[in-house]
């Protein structure tokens, strides 16, 4: 008997600590006040439901960018058997490209999905150029300030770059239908691996609609030609390569 007039005292206790940590609604307030209590109410339990919510939303668009890609030795890149010299050539160059991403929103805080691009670098005005096209995975981390997310990420993949070196000899000296000209260009590919660090910030336009501002640096290893023969590592670094930047204009869902 004891034992149970104690229980009942202890729940009558815990009873009497909730009722007061709850605030009812009072009866008499305005309409106004009626609204915001509403208003808050409604936020606290989105702000519960968000919390152990994984997916959060998705987005994705089209991203254009351009850059700044040099070379310390450029003859490495156009270089072949049938190349006899590379005359005058540029070490560095603007690069445009455009290109496309879709993401997925985990916990509110983080992005993954994967994206692909393809970017040129003209040079000279004999049609010489380098020309990359890449995708991979994405992974990065943002937070929320108000309408902009700041975010820090990397894309891990890989890609094919192609070169196309047309001497301005060939072109002054030989006519179009002469062979000779095809023969002393050089074209050359190769595949690479690709790490592809990031920084940058999404500006909330609207609810449905961002504007992506990114810096990267693209990190490209992979097969490489020498001067003089063929030297085949996975570990090389490929050039031409620098910082680039990236405008994306990005639809965007999240999860209610």
């Amino acid at each position: 008997m004891k034992k149970i007039i104690i229980l009942t005292v202890l729940v009558s206790l815990c009873s009497i600590t909730r009722a007061q940590t709850i605030v009812p609604y009072n009866q008499n307030a305005s309409y106004e006040q009626y609204m915001a209590y509403q208003q808050q109410s409604a936020q606290a339990s989105k702000a519960e439901r968000n919390k152990t919510k994984v997916f959060t939303g998705f987005s994705g668009g089209v991203i254009i960018h351009g850059g700044y890609a040099f070379s310390k030795n450029p003859q490495e890149l156009f270089r072949n058997g049938t190349l006899e010299q590379t005359k005058n050539l540029p070490s560095s160059g603007l690069t445009l490209g455009i290109g496309g991403a879709l993401r997925f929103h985990l916990f509110d805080h983080m992005h993954i999905g994967g994206e692909g691009h393809v970017s040129t670098m003209p040079l000279q005005s004999t049609g010489s150029n380098v020309r990359s096209g890449w995708g991979g995975a994405l992974i990065d981390a943002y937070t929320t300030w108000g309408k902009v997310q700041p975010l820090i990420g990397i894309v891990i993949g890989g890609g094919t770059m192609k070169r196309l070196y047309v001497p301005d000899a060939d072109i002054e000296a030989h006519t179009a239908d002469d062979p000779q000209t095809v023969y002393n260009a050089s074209s050359t590919r190769s595949s690479f691996f690709l790490l592809d660090p990031y920084i940058g910030l999404e500006i909330a336009l609207g609810q449905a609609f961002h504007l992506m501002i990114r810096v990267d640096y693209a990190l490209q290893f992979g097969k490489s030609k020498s001067l003089w023969d063929q030297n085949l590592s996975m570990s090389n670094f490929l050039t031409p390569s620098g910082p680039r930047l990236y405008l994306g204009f990005i639809f965007n869902h999240d999860r209610k």
